[in-house]
């Protein structure tokens, strides 16, 4: 099986996976003539609520995946959370799997990218891999203290990741843990903000980079992306140029998500280092589907069907793309929200069909314009309504 799609019906993409990236990614697909097909493990799943494609089971599922591979063109993800032996055996028959399994593999450890960043010279906080708790005291005292313990595999919003602040707090997290946690230590950046670029790029290898934008992070958690970023002309181009770098030592195929942190030193000089990868649609490129030529889901779309890459530049000065979380204490649809939210009549909604609970990513807001202040504030304000939090602000 290839991705060459036969004469006489549309191309159809698989998506591993029901979420809120394969629901967007349907909205893109509909003025392509482009078919989503969806692998969903629930029939409620918020891309499956909007699709009339799915199949549903797991991705760790062999029947299941043969299934979607027998169904589409060409097998793309929702998530990171697949088997990669399967889709190894897929692409030994010949199904067209993008990004790879070799990809994915990659995006799912975390040491592994550490070490692949490492060997290409792009720049990175120091690390090791921790086998017991001598291993983050030596460390400790190799680079200072706190140390950051990271979970290797796993891990998200805040989750898998924590500030020790000593050799006996390592102790404790190891014993916590238990036996067999697969782990790292890396040296805590003093970050001046966090920041991120998405990068797309064809079987043939044309490639084309989205502008760098902040990611301004609230307990873990990407709460805003506002663009342009506020860093430096040469900051910026160095961005792009790791992504564009890394997509091509990869050979990726589809999209790939670069986060970085800004870190200043001593002499006030401010320099970006290489955070983590995501091989997919990501949050952080959710501001384009308003604020640049081709959304990025429309990107992930040609570039899994080796179709032309469309411009990525912002269609506009400022945007302000703000994630709405479940709040405390706050339960129902927030489409019951929407007509107070829709009091600005320059918002954009976006709601992934998604029960809230607190801190759970169930939709977000964009605006563009001229004033990235004006935008963020307001834009703050409709995703409180939406969640029902408390601070109508926003904070």
């Amino acid at each position: 099986m290839s991705s060459a799609v036969p004469a006489g019906r549309p191309p159809r993409v698989g998506f591993v996976g029901a979420g809120q990236l394969a629901r967007m990614a349907i909205e893109s697909a509909i003025p392509l003539g482009i078919e989503v097909v969806l692998l969903a493990e629930r029939p409620d799943d918020g891309a499956a609520l909007v699709s009339p494609s799915v199949l549903i089971g797991r991705p760790d599922d062999r029947d299941a995946m043969r299934r979607l591979a027998d169904a589409t063109d060409v097998i793309t993800f929702d998530h990171e959370l697949v088997d990669v032996d399967i889709l190894r055996e897929l692409e030994r028959r010949g199904v067209a799997v993008r990004p790879s399994a070799s990809v994915m593999a990659l995006v799912q450890d975390k040491l592994a990218q550490r070490r692949t960043l490492e060997a290409l010279g792009l720049p990175i906080p120091a690390f090791t891999p921790v086998r017991d708790a001598g291993d983050i005291d030596a460390f400790g005292v190799a680079h200072g203290w706190p140390v950051v313990v990271k979970a290797v595999r796993g891990g998200y919003d805040g989750r898998g990741v924590w500030v020790l602040d000593g050799p006996d707090a390592a102790v404790r997290l190891l014993a916590e843990l238990g036996p067999g946690a697969s782990l790292l230590a890396e040296r805590r950046v003093e970050i001046v903000r966090e920041v991120a670029v998405q990068v797309a790029r064809r079987p043939a290898g044309e490639s084309a980079v989205y502008p760098l934008v902040e990611t301004v992070q609230v307990d873990g958690i990407c709460r805003e992306l506002r663009y342009p970023a506020p860093v430096s002309t040469g900051l910026a181009r160095e961005a792009v140029a790791i992504a564009e770098r890394l997509a091509s030592a990869i050979d990726l195929v589809g999209l790939l998500a670069v986060e970085l942190f800004v870190e200043r030193d001593a002499s006030g000089t401010e320099r970006l280092l290489v955070n983590e990868l995501a091989a997919r649609p990501h949050n952080s490129a959710h501001w384009t589907i308003e604020g640049s030529v081709t959304s990025q889901f429309a990107q992930h779309l040609r570039a899994v069907l080796d179709l032309p890459l469309g411009g990525t530049g912002a269609i506009g000065p400022a945007v302000s793309s703000v994630n709405v979380l479940g709040a405390a204490g706050v339960s129902g649809d927030p489409a019951r929200r929407l007509p107070e939210a829709l009091g600005d009549p320059d918002v954009r909604v976006h709601l992934y069909g998604k029960t809230a609970r607190p801190g759970r990513k169930i939709g977000h807001v964009t605006m563009t314009g001229t004033d990235l202040a004006d935008l963020s504030r307001r834009a703050n304000r409709a995703a409180a309504i939406l969640s029902g939090a408390d601070d109508p602000a926003g904070g």
